[in-house]
């Protein structure tokens, strides 16, 4: 199933009036700038993003511990702790708030505050979430598949539920849409997949997804189900096949672009970013063990194969 054709949109941009930065609010600022770094992931799944995080930033002469504290906080899919969070990064001053690749993160920053710089990369439009006025300036083998979808994380989920019923219908393709927001209503989700004899499972992006992997990848062993998913760990635990930006990628614009901004430059002079790099991971070995037949012209387009 040619999963590329479900075009996703993702964003790397920054947001927070730094043309009206109160001189106070600046005054307030350590002798080294804090940056409150802010994920729906955890962080035993993030590490390789968090070296592109790092190189980000020394790209732009700022070095972890040297010249920048950064205060990391992985929410492992918790995404009540958001508002408790965002009001005490705001009510200490922190210099930057950066929240790479969590819709939901990005708009309880923009939620509260309007005065530090946010650098954010999000799943969908900037301007419809509305974190920015503008962009430039601040056919397969499958004919039904499920959508599963967390409902606690609202704005990936209703970004996919717009989205893939365009994308589904323009190749065929049935759709039923499943929620799950722990893990006992994954495995309900699973046991709805395999009675409805649906033919695959799609995964919205999602930090709580992701964190769940292993028991996704058990699962859909165990039912013989094949998973298409948004993030590369996903594939690289034995899920059969993602479709996303390149997170890396992505993840250096992000702290690029909080490099530049504790150097000074005004966010609003800074264009939001649209990602440009996409990367298209299948797992041959999980193809196998489902009795799947990968073509050779469907090969010829992934980026990577994990054998």
């Amino acid at each position: 199933m040619p999963f590329d054709q479900l075009k996703r949109r993702e964003f790397m941009a920054l947001l927070g009036g730094a043309a009206a930065w109160p001189l106070a609010a600046r005054a307030q600022q350590p002798a080294m700038p804090v940056v409150g770094f802010v994920n729906g992931r955890s962080q035993e799944t993030s590490a390789r993003l968090a070296r592109a995080f790092r190189e980000g930033l020394n790209e732009t002469g700022y070095v972890e511990g040297q010249n920048v504290t950064v205060e990391y906080h992985w929410l492992d899919g918790q995404y009540d702790r958001l508002p408790p969070l965002m009001a005490d990064l705001v009510r200490r001053h922190v210099a930057v708030i950066a929240t790479p690749g969590s819709n939901p993160a990005a708009l309880a920053a923009r939620a509260a505050t309007t005065t530090i710089p946010i650098v954010f990369g999000v799943g969908d439009d900037p301007v419809k979430l509305g974190l920015v006025a503008s962009l430039a300036r601040p056919s397969g083998n499958a004919s039904r598949i499920a959508v599963l979808v967390n409902p606690a994380n609202a704005p990936s989920a209703e970004a996919t539920l717009r989205e893939i019923p365009e994308a589904a219908h323009a190749i065929g393709l049935q759709t039923q849409v499943l929620n799950a927001s722990t893990s006992r209503e994954i495995e309900a989700a699973f046991a709805t997949v395999v009675r409805e004899r649906a033919d695959a499972l799609f995964m919205a992006p999602d930090a709580f997804f992701i964190s769940r992997r292993v028991q996704f990848v058990t699962l859909a062993a165990r039912y013989g189900i094949p998973t298409a998913h948004n993030a590369r760990e996903e594939v690289e635990a034995g899920g059969l096949m993602s479709y996303g930006t390149d997170n890396l990628d992505m993840w250096r614009h992000v702290f690029g672009y909080t490099g530049q901004i504790l150097k000074g430059a005004k966010p609003a002079d800074l264009p939001v970013m649209q990602a440009t790099k996409f990367e298209f991971v299948i797992n041959l070995q999980t193809a196998r063990a489902l009795g799947l037949e990968v073509p050779p012209q469907l090969l010829a387009s992934v980026d990577e194969v994990i054998e």
